[in-house]
């Protein structure tokens, strides 16, 4: 049974939010990553300038935790290295996992997920965005 925290109303908002939301004309690197257990699927798209995310593009088909991490990356990635994109994936782990609280800073919002600690099958909807940046900086050669 799903805890009715996990779809507090902040979430939803996030969910909602257009931070990133769309295509770039002619992106650095490109990835789409899904999940087959609950049908997610995650396209981000990244122009890098030097070292940093200058400008990122997402789409999602999926559920409401996955669309709300996807928004969060789509502002808060903005100017990120790669490097600095795994530690924010690591971060979101170590919440999920009940190991670490929320940062503050541009990932406060991971806050929001601490909720779903208590549903570890939905931990892998939250992680698919932070996968598909990833591997999206890396198809970029950074």
């Amino acid at each position: 049974m799903t805890s009715p925290d996990i779809y507090q109303e902040a979430l939803l908002r996030l969910a909602r939010s257009a931070s990133g939301v769309g295509r770039l004309e002619a992106p650095s690197g490109r990835a789409t990553l899904d999940n087959p257990l609950c049908g997610d699927e995650v396209t981000f798209e990244v122009e890098v300038r030097g070292e940093r995310i200058f400008a990122l593009a997402r789409r999602v088909r999926g559920c409401v935790l996955c669309e709300a991490s996807a928004a969060l990356l789509g502002h808060a990635a903005l100017g990120a290295s790669a490097g600095e994109v795994e530690r924010a994936r690591a971060t979101a782990l170590a919440l999920l996992r009940g190991e670490a609280a929320a940062p503050g800073g541009a990932l406060a919002e991971l806050e929001l997920f601490t909720p779903v600690r208590e549903v570890p099958s939905r931990h892998r909807c939250v992680l698919l965005p932070f996968d598909a940046l990833k591997e999206a900086l890396a198809r970029s050669g950074r």
